[in-house]
């Protein structure tokens, strides 16, 4: 694959149905240097006005969107991200644009943006119209104000395709609320409806590059996606996390010596390799989640070489439409 000719690389970017955008990363205007056709259907411009242009010019006068404050300030750190941005045809019409961006670094220095794009209206004109109560890839978490499972699982597995394509590391770190269960019967299920919105605005917070994504899993777990050096860093992350939770000091008469509220975690980091299904990434994240249960809670669990196996041979065996089952306590 390797020795493929550069011309035969175009014919097979050309031909994908996904707009396709590369920019030049090491000009501070990171102008356009190629469009595929689908990209340039899409926005209703021919390649020639695209070429050499920075893609703002798609907002026209629509500049006062935080989409676009999130987009330049990952490019600005050479980062990944993924936002939802209002674009504008030559005749007016506006488009929603599902953008999202990686950085290429040839030798260790940033040089290119690759940005993937997609015309997300009709699918928002879809959610907008499901009765209310139904999941929706736009639709948050009615408690804390994440990602809703139906709308992380989505984006997770956009993210999971385009980390198999590109080649890049992806990672999955899974939060639980130790002892959630003892805390309700306590306290009652207000208290924990409580204590769960809090640790939320605690991971919420600690997680805000371009390209992070977080999200309510269910009950008093939560999943967060990282990616390029995020995702290497992930274990860092998640001891931040778990030292701010315990920062809280929220009393939990049932936690052991520190009688506090604590998290555990578990997480999965790899360059997906294409043999495996993205069942196999969740399967091995909630092994190591349940190894740090087993250590004794209050800790973190990388997931090991032998979770990725297990994980690969249950996604041969499940639906491919099948989600990963509830997170043991």
């Amino acid at each position: 694959m390797n020795n493929w000719p550069a011309e035969a690389w175009r014919v097979v970017v050309e031909s994908t149905p996904e707009g396709v955008v590369v920019c030049d990363a090491t000009c501070a205007d990171c102008p356009v240097v190629f469009v595929n056709a689908a990209f340039v259907q899409m926005c209703g411009y021919p390649a020639a006005a695209l070429l050499g242009t920075n893609l703002r010019m798609l907002q026209g006068t629509d500049r006062d969107q935080e989409a676009r404050a999130r987009l330049a300030e990952a490019v600005s750190k050479g980062e990944p991200a993924r936002v939802l941005v209002r674009n504008y045809r030559p005749d007016g019409s506006m488009f929603w644009n599902e953008t999202v961006i990686h950085p290429v670094r040839t030798a260790g220095k940033l040089t290119h943006f690759i940005g993937y794009h997609r015309d997300a209206s009709e699918r928002l004109k879809h959610a907008e119209r499901l009765p209310c109560g139904l999941p929706s890839w736009l639709r948050e978490d009615r408690l804390t104000g994440l990602h809703s499972r139906a709308y992380f699982e989505e984006l997770l597995l956009r993210d999971w395709q385009l980390a198999q394509r590109d080649s890049h590391e992806i990672g999955l770190t899974l939060f639980d609320i130790d002892d959630l269960g003892a805390y309700n019967e306590k306290f009652d299920r207000s208290a924990g409806d409580a204590c769960i919105r809090r640790i939320a605005r605690v991971i919420g917070a600690s997680y805000r590059r371009g390209g992070d994504l977080v999200g309510r899993w269910e009950g008093g777990a939560f999943v967060v996606l990282t990616q390029g050096e995020a995702a290497e860093k992930a274990t860092q992350y998640a001891q931040v996390v778990r030292q701010r939770v315990r920062d809280l000091m929220m009393h939990h008469p049932t936690a052991g010596a520190g009688r506090f509220v604590t998290l555990s975690a578990g997480i999965a980091s790899l360059v997906p390799p294409r043999t495996l299904a993205l069942e196999g990434l969740l399967k091995a994240c909630q092994a190591a989640l349940r190894r740090a249960k087993k250590a004794g809670k209050d800790g973190i669990a990388n997931a090991e070489a032998a979770d990725f196996q297990e994980g690969h041979q249950g996604a041969e065996k499940a639906s491919k439409h099948s989600t990963v089952g509830t997170v043991a306590e």
